[in-house]
């Protein structure tokens, strides 16, 4: 709900035999990464399994999986980690420079909201939930923030945020758009970001009779409310609002390089964001079109899925699109864990997928 964990295991590239294979495990989870998080009086430290939180999947990296990956650590030419920073605003990552941190919170880049020509504001239809809306929202940053796909953004509010502090302190999040933007014209970069509402919780920063309607209509004046800062406030922009923008940055999640990669990745909720990017690159964009026609990558991209309800699932049109220009390079499961049961009949999950 505001809490959010975001995973990369860079263990390796899939090859053409079981023998061979390595997995590149990409795994994403609902909001943002821990510098985003925006419930009150919630831990940044991971936890172990993976269960419902009531509006969707949280998952966390398991005892196991993190045995798994300290012994593939000692393999350091498949982990993903970038080296020092060689000048200022750029980073290298095997070898190759990538944009880093260009804007700073004290310096942030100002940019304005644009109208999306692809997606709506509103992704998601009303379940019945408090926070059932999840929003697209397109920035123009006029190509001062370049930014390549796997990366995050910093967004800051306004405020005042639980502590008072005005502006707020920024809020990371994963970008939802390949380098080029949604438009392809390397000027623009998009979020898709949950908007946190909290009705008669532990914390509320709205009290009884405070609460007004949201951009989406829902509002609950007759009860105490917490609403996200930074989540409320990217929701409720429109076309011609200023952004105050930071970073790009993160190097954790990057695409693989080898064209014939195998790219298995596994998305809870808004974690759908950077799969969302590299999908945009490997199948849609002109920057991914070889000279004959064909894509540049080669391989097998397989996204696993993780929604509350199937009134929650996000950029489905454009996987069925990818399905059927791609049949043999894409695929996609979804685990509906309000509406679909496993074999033993209890919540389906993307793990019983």
């Amino acid at each position: 709900q505001g809490l959010a964990q975001r995973i990369l295991f860079s263990l390796g590239r899939l090859k053409s035999t079981p023998e061979q294979m390595a997995l590149a495990f990409t795994a994403g989870v609902p909001q943002t990464a821990p510098l985003a998080v925006e419930r009150p009086g919630q831990s940044q430290a991971p936890r172990l399994g993976l269960r419902d939180q009531g509006n969707g999947a949280c998952i966390c990296l398991g005892a196991a999986a993190l045995a798994f990956a300290a012994i593939r650590r000692s393999e350091s030419s498949t982990s993903c980690r970038a080296a020092a920073v060689k000048k200022k605003g750029v980073k290298v990552v095997h070898g190759k420079e990538i944009p880093w941190n260009l804007f700073s919170p004290k310096a942030p880049y100002k940019g304005e909201v644009v109208k999306n020509v692809v997606q709506p504001h509103t992704l998601t239809e009303q379940t019945g939930d408090p926070n059932w809306e999840t929003c697209h929202v397109t920035f123009n940053h006029g190509g001062k923030v370049p930014y390549i796909e796997g990366q995050s953004i910093g967004v800051i509010a306004p405020g005042p945020d639980k502590k008072g502090e005005t502006p707020a302190k920024i809020r990371l999040y994963s970008i939802a758009s390949s380098a080029v933007g949604d438009d392809e014209t390397s000027k623009t970069v998009s979020l898709c970001v949950k908007r946190v509402v909290e009705v008669d919780g532990s914390y509320a920063n709205r009290e009884v009779g405070e609460d007004k309607p949201d951009k989406a209509g829902t509002g609950f004046p007759e009860n105490k409310v917490y609403r996200g800062v930074c989540s409320n406030h990217i929701c409720d922009m429109s076309p011609g609002d200023d952004v105050l923008i930071t970073g790009p940055t993160g190097a954790e999640m990057l695409l693989p390089e080898d064209p014939e990669a195998n790219i298995i990745m596994l998305a809870t909720g808004t974690g759908i964001a950077p799969m969302r990017s590299y999908l945009r690159l490997l199948f849609h964009d002109k920057a991914g079109a070889a000279s004959d026609g064909s894509r540049k990558f080669k391989g097998l991209a397989w996204l696993f899925m993780g929604v509350p309800y199937s009134k929650s699932l996000l950029y489905d049109d454009e996987h069925q699109v990818y399905k059927k220009e791609f049949p043999d390079q894409f695929k996609y499961d979804y685990a509906v864990s309000r509406e679909d049961k496993n074999a033993a009949g209890q919540k389906m999950y993307i793990q019983t997928k």
